[in-house]
C-alpha cells in the first residue's frame, strides 16, 4: 500500500497494482538517464508542460524500481494502464507533484532553501559574537 506522506501512490497496471515512489536513488537515476546536471535541472524538465513519451518511460521504470517491483524501463514500455496514456501520465504528474512539492505546481523548479539565518547568541553572552556574523564552516 502506497504512504502518501512519503511521496508514495499507486498505480495499476496490468491488472496488478504497484507502488510508485520517485526516491533519491530514483531521482539520481532520472538525471543521469536523462542527461541532466542536477535536481533542479530535473525539476525544470518536468514544470515546463513538455514531457516526451520516452520520459514517462523511464520515469515510471525508476519509480517502479524504487517501489520495489524489479522492472526494467522496457518492460515498464510496454504495461497496460486502465485509462491509457492519458490516466498513466495523469498518475505519474501526481508521483511529481507528491516528490516536488508545490516548487512544481507553480512552476518554480527550485526546491525551497533553508534559511541560513541563525539564532542569536541571547544578547552577545559569547564575546559578542554574533553567530549569524560568524564565518561557519
Amino acid at each position: 500500500m502506497a504512504n502518501r506522506r512519503r511521496g508514495e501512490i499507486s498505480l495499476t497496471l496490468d491488472d496488478q497494482s504497484y507502488r510508485l515512489c520517485l526516491t533519491l536513488g530514483a531521482l539520481a537515476e532520472l538525471e543521469d538517464s536523462m542527461g541532466l546536471d542536477d535536481i533542479s535541472a530535473l525539476a525544470d524538465r518536468f514544470s515546463g508542460g513538455k514531457v516526451k513519451s520516452a520520459d514517462l518511460i523511464k520515469i515510471l521504470g525508476a519509480a517502479l524500481r524504487a517501489g520495489g517491483a524489479d522492472i526494467s524501463d522496457s518492460e515498464a514500455a510496454l504495461m497496460h494502464c486502465k485509462g491509457g496514456a492519458t490516466a498513466l501520465t495523469c498518475a505519474l504528474v501526481t508521483l511529481l507533484r507528491e516528490t516536488f512539492g508545490p516548487e512544481l505546481e507553480e512552476g518554480n523548479p527550485q526546491p525551497q532553501q533553508a534559511s541560513k539565518e541563525l539564532p542569536s547568541n541571547g544578547g552577545g553572552k559569547n564575546k559578542g559574537l554574533n553567530p549569524t556574523q560568524a564565518d561557519l564552516v
